[in-house]
């Protein structure tokens, strides 16, 4: 009897070891959440705009990739604005990698030499009017980027970013729950192309998460965001009252990718 029971004390560990083990593999193998920074850059004209695009495409995408960053997007707005706008996203594996940049690339002699016109432009030519950064971390239910595989002629292409504000930080947190719970499955199965989804960890409007979709043109965006409305199930989960109010207002952007856009 003795004996039994140490049989069938030792099943028991060798079984909670396997457990352990096989919980610490998952865990491992989970992707880990990356970090994003959206740099918008306000041009004046038509010159800011050719020599900011001069120093992405010869020094400062190149100096990224360099430096361990993978693909780099880079996008225009697809209506027409007073303002020029060029918006930059770039995946950082983590918020390290994102606070070290910075030095990085300041020792990166390639990148010094590639980008002089904009690092030491004068103070009275500047290669832009100013520019905002916001840094965000992945949501849990899409913890890396995926860049789309469209087809259509960059010019056609419509990459909307939207940015949600919530009235406090717990709905704020509500609704990225409802992203991680059923709205980014309905997302997948209707063919959104989600490119990204990220918490505003520090920016201009805060509580607030922003998110990217794609697709081939604006017509194909408005006949998906039709089945999007019409979805039962996308009803049923919005109709839950645990997510009432869980936003204030969207902010939505409709983008085209530059030709050397790599998202």
């Amino acid at each position: 009897m003795y004996t039994n029971c140490k049989a069938g004390n030792s099943l028991i560990l060798w079984l909670l070891f396997a457990f352990v083990v096989a919980a610490s593999q998952a865990f491992s193998a989970a992707p880990k959440r990356e970090f994003y920074q959206l740099k918008v850059y306000h041009l004046k004209d038509n010159s800011q705009k050719d020599r900011l695009e001069t120093y992405l495409k010869q020094a400062y995408l190149p100096a990224l990739h360099r430096a361990g960053i993978g693909k780099v997007g880079v996008f225009k707005p697809a209506t027409t604005e007073a303002d020029s706008l060029v918006y930059i996203l770039i995946p950082f594996k983590s918020v390290d990698q994102f606070i070290a940049i910075s030095e990085t690339l300041t020792k990166d002699k390639q990148y010094t030499s590639a980008g002089q016109d904009y690092l030491n432009a004068e103070y009275s030519n500047p290669t832009y009017k100013g520019f905002e950064s916001v840094l965000m971390e992945s949501f849990a239910g899409m913890p890396t980027l995926i860049a789309p595989k469209l087809t259509s002629d960059a010019s056609e292409r419509i990459y909307e970013l939207r940015l949600y504000e919530a009235a406090t930080e717990k709905l704020h947190e509500n609704k990225i729950s409802q992203f991680n719970n059923g709205e980014l499955d309905i997302f997948s199965r209707l063919g959104f192309n989600t490119v990204f989804c990220g918490q505003v960890k520090a920016g201009g409007k805060l509580p607030s998460l922003m998110y990217m979709t794609s697709f081939e043109n604006k017509t194909e965006r408005d006949a998906h965001w039709k089945a999007f409305s019409a979805d039962p199930t996308w009803k049923s989960l919005n109709a839950k009252p645990e997510y009432a109010h869980n936003f204030l207002r969207a902010d939505i952007y409709l983008l085209h990718p530059t030709a050397y856009s790599e998202i």
